[in-house]
């Protein structure tokens, strides 16, 4: 029974009117935009694949340590101390999210998403390879078992089911280092029964989501699809079909002359919602269950070619464009709002990799005055604190800069960094009464690596004389 022409806002593509799931089978992709995001799935994917493999100045790519407590990104690592960095990342995250969705919409969802590339340019296309396109696979799941369809499903299940342990595996080498998870599986089971059930539940869970879940994940569990109905306007970049063009619909015969009888360019030929892989039909206008895959865009090109009518019928464009019958065009408050988010990322970029390996603070000690040393120079207390966001030992000495003086350190020996960790601890100052030259002076004290002589980092305070 055909449904009003609102109707379909009130209803799930994957829902049936009794509230059973409505098992979706999308004909596979074929086109110029499926093209390019097979390109970009494939580089985002093998980077993926390779990242915790890559180690750089001694430390790995990419690593969230989150029981140590230890970032590393592009080699460069972060510890606690470093929040303050992260807190401006989340800042960034959160109003590009917003910037990027009020301009290209739900681009982010089709082209780089995780979720997106893994079901339908990994899992799909295995599923295709094995059991056919959409038609084939309908029948299998219809036919009684037999031999072939036992093969071909036991097939794919397996292949599914070593895919995610894989995957599983390989967040695990994400999150402790692909070091560490070299020498978990080479340990042997015994050692580590823990972890391995901890691998093959969310072995587990990665083949639900993709063998069952799949669409369902995009449409009514992940957070951003929700936002995106609060971050879209008029004015954003979407995946839109032309309804000035495409209406009224039609059936196309032949050497008909459309416009003559007020047809649209649209031929009803469905194969617009047979490759959406939300099964929504995207004539409808726009919809929170679109993810701007542009499958669409290649079927409905590829059909428009074969009947000799002009490409674009669906397309990347805007609801202000479509209703003003324009070309979508690149506005000054698009190029505004790039802007603004690339500025974003480079400061945060600029945050990130231009801060000091190693970071010094020192404070005047409380209730410490200047006082007259053994040697008659006047001495001023200070507490210090290091930081060191290396992975090597740090030997250290202190030295003034633009003052002559000594700086000698309060019952630590040895004075050495550990490696990704901090110490605290007091020093104190002592300058002859003339170089100061008054009651107080500024002076640069700074922190040298002692068995290379390089300067590691400074700290500006005040030097007292009362």
């Amino acid at each position: 029974m055909q449904q009003p022409a609102e109707d379909f806002r009130d209803h799930l593509a994957t829902v049936d009117d009794d509230g059973s799931r409505k098992w979706l089978y999308p004909k596979q992709p074929k086109g110029s935009f499926y093209n390019a995001r097979k390109v970009i799935s494939y580089l985002l994917l093998a980077f993926f694949f390779s990242a915790p493999f890559i180690y750089v100045g001694g430390e790995q790519l990419l690593l969230f340590n989150l029981l140590e407590r230890k970032f590393v990104l592009f080699g460069s690592i972060f510890y606690p101390h470093d929040f303050h960095i992260f807190m401006f990342a989340m800042a960034v995250a959160i109003i590009g999210i917003g910037i990027f969705t009020l301009v290209f919409g739900r681009l982010f969802c089709g082209w780089i998403c995780p979720q997106t590339i893994f079901m339908e340019m990994l899992f799909r296309r295995i599923e295709y390879l094995i059991e056919g396109d959409a038609g084939a696979q309908k029948a299998l799941n219809k036919a009684p078992m037999s031999g072939k369809k036992f093969a071909k499903k036991f097939s794919k299940h397996l292949i599914f089911l070593a895919i995610s342990f894989a995957i599983s595996n390989l967040f695990l080498a994400y999150i402790i280092g692909s070091q560490a998870l070299w020498a978990i599986m080479t340990e042997g089971i015994a050692a580590h029964v823990v972890g391995l059930v901890m691998i093959i539940v969310f072995s587990l869970v990665f083949y639900m989501v993709f063998m069952f879940l799949r669409e369902q994940v995009c449409t009514t569990i992940c957070p951003y699809g929700r936002l995106q109905s609060v971050l879209l306007d008029k004015k954003s970049m979407v995946v839109a079909y032309d309804y000035n063009r495409g209406e009224a619909r039609a059936k196309i015969k032949k050497n008909e002359d459309r416009k003559l009888m007020l047809k649209g360019d649209c031929i009803d030929c469905f194969q617009c919602v047979q490759v959406c892989p939300t099964g929504i039909d995207i004539r409808n206008g726009t919809q929170l269950e679109c993810t701007n895959c542009t499958a669409c865009i290649d079927a409905c090109n590829i059909m428009m070619d074969a009947v000799g009518l002009e490409k674009g019928l669906i397309r990347y464009t805007s609801e202000e464009a479509l209703e003003t019958k324009t070309a979508f065009k690149f506005t000054k408050r698009i190029w505004f709002f790039s802007a603004l988010l690339l500025a974003l990322t480079v400061v945060f970029g600029l945050l990130l990799f231009a801060r000091n390996a190693v970071e010094m603070k020192l404070l005047r000690a409380v209730g410490q005055s200047s006082h007259i040393t053994n040697d008659g120079r006047i001495g001023n207390v200070f507490t210090y604190s290091i930081y060191n966001k290396t992975n090597k030992i740090l030997p250290l000495r202190f030295e003034l800069d633009n003052v002559k003086g000594t700086v000698e350190v309060i019952g630590n020996v040895d004075f050495s960094l550990p490696a990704g960790n901090h110490i605290n601890g007091t020093c104190v100052i002592s300058i002859a009464k003339e170089e100061i030259g008054g009651t107080s002076k500024k002076i640069k004290i700074a922190v040298y690596n002692r068995d290379t002589n390089e300067k590691l980092d400074n700290f500006e305070t005040v030097f007292i004389n009362r």
